[in-house]
């Protein structure tokens, strides 16, 4: 049996920029032969391999395709080339809440997430006390989403995605979530997943939490992977770049 989670081999993701919808006829005219718009490579034929049972992390300035690549790893961005395994059911919080209806009460919101991610109702109705108790929103979960406070918002975004029961969690600058004992509580899930031999792969700029929760990592720059290794190592180097690059 494989002892990978993840195995990305010659991801290539290209953007064409935005264009000027609405030319007037003289540019029209002087650019005619000049149309050709210059692509722009997000992720440039990346490689590497995730195990399970293991915190990746992966760092690197704006711009340098962290959460282009994560996107492709959660498949809900397809490359222009290579292929993308994994092997486990996966939960992406690219962004807490994508997909909730503020207008919507929490009760109906995770049932709409559970539905989003896959789950039947018949499933999600056997989850949905463990969701609000985790959640800690007993006393509001009826309420409309939009009067949540951000705390309370990202506490039932966090737990809808904990109950799919993951075996891979995909992270965009969310790595614990709430108050102070909400965040604990959140690093002590994710701890348990990765004592289970599940696997998480989070894209931050908190350089810190890099370093003591992740178990490797990879720091991108142009697309590209420029070094992968021990996390604290890697981190240690982007932060020694960063000052010769006077940022």
């Amino acid at each position: 049996m494989s002892s990978d989670a993840i195995v990305a081999e010659g991801i290539t993701v290209r953007f064409r920029p935005f264009v000027d919808r609405k030319p007037t006829l003289r540019r029209a005219i002087g650019s005619r032969d000049h149309r050709k718009v210059e692509e722009i490579v997000a992720v440039d034929n990346l490689t590497l391999s995730i195990k399970k049972g293991e915190a990746f992390g992966v760092i690197g300035r704006n711009g340098a395709g962290k959460s282009t690549m994560l996107r492709v790893l959660a498949k809900t961005l397809k490359p222009d080339e290579g292929i993308i395994r994994t092997y486990g059911k996966t939960s992406t919080l690219l962004s807490l809440g994508v997909g909730f209806n503020a207008q919507l009460s929490g009760r109906r919101n995770i049932y709409l997430g559970g539905l989003a991610a896959g789950l039947r109702k018949r499933e999600i109705d056997e989850r949905y006390d463990s969701i609000v108790e985790y959640a800690e929103l007993e006393h509001a979960i009826d309420r409309p989403v939009k009067t949540y406070s951000s705390g309370m918002f990202s506490r039932l975004a966090f737990a809808v995605g904990m109950a799919l029961d993951p075996n891979i969690i995909l992270l965009d600058e969310v790595l614990a979530v709430g108050d102070e004992a909400f965040r604990a509580k959140s690093m002590e899930s994710m701890k348990d997943l990765l004592g289970r031999a599940g696997t998480i792969v989070f894209v931050s700029h908190a350089l810190s939490n890099v370093a003591s929760f992740c178990d490797r990592a990879a720091w991108m720059d142009g697309g590209k992977i420029r070094m992968i290794g021990d996390a604290g190592e890697v981190v240690d180097a982007y932060k020694l770049d960063a000052v010769g690059q006077g940022a």
